[in-house]
């Protein structure tokens, strides 16, 4: 049963004026997966040249959710009407050819998508699911997109590389946000010092307490010895302060100490003023 979109349910399209067309798709569910793969990455511009199936339940079914791509998609009866407008085409080509033609990887051919796109509509053309695109097909792109494959089995399923090309579209796009905003869109956060951590970043002063916490914890259960130190201490200085903790991992670790002690009959040691409080054993 097609399932079109809701109302209020249209993608948003990142880059509205580059269009993913497709030439004569034999199997309606890789227009749905298509589909699913544009959502995925913010684009909604479809087209679709002389499919043998369209709309049909397979290519609602294997969308996913990108009913309204589906919805909004352009059906032609040829690729010539399908880039009569364009500024920009460029064909995806695993193939090598005898008159050699301007070839270009993903990441590069997405650059070129995007600035051509203030000008006017870009094609970013894929071919048959069998045979991809005819040499006549190719030789109405300016360009040629290779996805670098495993030479050994190179043949990529429809979905997957309009999946690459749109991938390497949003990541372009990102980056775009980035230099004008400012903002960590495709920043790593691996640490507190990273923005969007939870916790502030462990003072010196309480990774210090902590320290003295763990040589007394230690000492109490007779695993260390003040008279004859060893490295012991130096070791887990290095560990512990090679994983940059937080206040609130700081005041975990302090909470488990003092329920050593206390479970080793001796004194838990009294938090030292600090910048955060240490917690008891009901700090989780």
């Amino acid at each position: 049963m097609l399932k079109p979109a809701l109302p209020g349910e249209a993608t948003q399209a990142n880059y509205p004026q580059i269009r993913i067309v497709l030439v004569e798709t034999s199997h309606s569910g890789n227009i749905g997966a298509v589909a699913r793969a544009m959502k995925n990455m913010g684009l909604a511009n479809l087209w679709l040249v002389n499919p043998a199936s369209f709309p049909d339940e397979a290519s609602y079914a294997r969308s996913s959710g990108a009913s309204d791509v589906l919805d909004q998609a352009r059906v032609v009866g040829s690729l010539d009407e399908a880039i009569e407008d364009c500024v920009l085409v460029m064909g995806t080509s695993a193939r090598g050819r005898k008159v050699p033609w301007p070839v270009i990887p993903p990441a590069e051919a997405v650059g070129k998508a995007a600035e051509y796109s203030a000008q006017g509509p870009v094609a970013l053309v894929f071919g048959r699911e069998s045979n991809g695109l005819s040499n006549d097909e190719l030789q109405r792109c300016h360009y040629h997109i290779h996805i670098p494959s495993n030479p050994d089995y190179s043949s990529l399923n429809l979905a997957m590389a309009v999946q690459v090309v749109s991938y390497e579209l949003r990541m372009h796009y990102l980056r775009g946000l980035e230099e004008q905003e400012s903002r960590p869109y495709l920043g790593s956060m691996t640490s507190p010092e990273d923005p969007g951590w939870d916790v502030p970043l462990a003072s010196v002063k309480d990774v210090e307490g902590f320290f003295g916490h763990l040589e007394g914890t230690l000492e109490a259960i007779d695993f260390h010895r003040r008279d004859n130190p060893r490295q012991l201490m130096t070791r887990l200085r290095r560990l512990f302060q090679r994983a940059q903790m937080d206040q609130m991992e700081i005041n975990i670790l302090r909470g488990v100490l003092s329920a050593v002690q206390k479970a080793a009959g001796d004194q838990p040691q009294a938090a030292p003023d600090s910048d955060s409080q240490v917690q008891d054993k009901d700090h989780v």
